[in-house]
């Protein structure tokens, strides 16, 4: 076993869990996090961990991976649903559909608990610190390097009782969905959207105004936030000796922006075979456990993104007919037979709506989340480590 200190660039999900399973493996880690902060590109707001994709439950499976629920996770197993008109559909499961919790610097957050658990392990995390080369390999983490799809809206308190809403409509969030999720006290509302990121301010208003309308929540200490996503097309998981891991290897949810859990069976994935210096072995576990679902995503995104308000309507009523709503997820995210014969032809229409989204331009001193995000980070064809 190689005792050197492991590099691994980025302190999220993907790049704690490895640190955490190379640490554990026997190699010492080392996370290099641009930010001043682990966690910082969040901001209290709630996010779901996906319990659909395997039979088996989400945390079980990161128990197993070393990875402990020592975060904030509140089972969520009904969400109503809501088409552009404000009708109703509730969605059910015996079993929790998702994992409710917070990503951000503050204490109970995921990001908080992931960095207690990498230094319990011996891993150091170097904030402030930004690492573009790794000459002697390691593992690239660093998330989204471009936005294809942004969150804005606004965490807020409110006495109003746990519950998860998710409206699909082009008028609320383009190619995308708006929610309002309320647990213990805390909630977030919110347009994720796929287009038209310029007009994010428009989409958050309806948004606001939708579920006002239709639930009726009262907001207290009000505050703005936003995000981004990247869907990477065709990454790579390995060059050379460095392995790239969560978003930077395309590790995502492209229908719907659930990534959190392939973001750390990746990075679990990438510590155990950097620590062991196998690194082919990588990229077998990730064909094995990961890609087919990542790819199954992109036929879903593509074929989401052409239905428009119709196919919205459609997919509302398929889930209405479902007793179980997570088989029913299970089985959209395994895809069918044709799913990878239709993979290429969906990866295709990805890439002309990102080149579509890549050329719009923003007037001068455009504050979007998108020019953030652009002004933020490296530009598309800039290489990464």
């Amino acid at each position: 076993m190689d005792r050197t200190d492991l590099p691994v660039v980025g302190a999220g999900p993907s790049g704690l869990a490895a640190a955490i399973a190379a640490t554990t493996a026997g190699r010492p880690a080392r996370v290099f996090e641009r930010r001043d902060q682990v966690g910082g590109r969040f901001h209290g707001d709630f996010q779901g961990l996906e319990n659909w994709t395997t039979e088996g439950d989400v945390l079980e499976e990161l128990g197993a991976a070393g990875i402990t629920a020592t975060f904030e996770h509140t089972p969520f197993r009904e969400l109503t649903m809501f088409d552009g008109d404000g009708r109703a559909t509730m969605c059910r499961s015996d079993r929790p559909i998702w994992y409710l919790v917070r990503r951000g610097t503050d204490a109970g957050t995921l990001d908080q608990a992931l960095a207690a658990q990498a230094r319990a392990a011996g891993v150091t995390i170097e904030t402030g610190n930004e690492v573009r080369s790794l000459p002697g390999g390691g593992i690239v983490a660093h998330g989204p390097r471009r936005a294809d799809a942004i969150a804005v809206g606004y965490v807020f308190e409110t006495d109003a009782a746990n519950a998860a809403y998710a409206a699909v409509s082009d008028t609320l969030a383009p190619a995308g969905y708006a929610y309002l999720l309320i647990c213990n006290g805390r909630a977030t509302v919110a347009s994720c959207m796929f287009a038209d990121f310029h007009n994010e301010r428009r989409y958050l208003e309806r948004t606001v105004e939708f579920f006002d309308r239709h639930v009726g929540v009262v907001r207290h200490n009000a505050r703005r936030f936003g995000g981004f996503g990247n869907m990477a097309l065709a990454a790579p998981l390995r060059r050379g000796s460095i392995l790239f891991a969560g978003e930077a290897a395309g590790m995502q949810d492209a229908l719907f922006g659930f990534g959190m859990r392939y973001a750390m069976m990746s990075g679990h994935l990438a510590g155990l075979s950097a620590a062991r210096k196998d690194f082919a072995a990588y990229e077998d576990a990730c064909r094995r456990r990961l890609l087919p679902t990542v790819r199954t995503g992109f036929v879903n995104r593509a074929l989401y993104a052409r239905g428009g308000e119709r196919g919205y309507r459609a997919l509302i009523r398929q889930v209405a007919r479902t007793r179980d709503v997570r088989a029913w997820l299970r089985r959209y995210y395994t895809g069918k037979w044709w799913s990878a014969l239709a993979y290429p032809l969906a990866l295709a229409d990805v890439r002309r709506r990102q080149q579509r989204t890549l050329g719009q331009a923003c007037p001068d001193g455009c504050d979007c989340t998108w020019c953030k995000c652009r002004h933020d980070h490296r530009s598309p064809g800039e290489s990464a480590p």
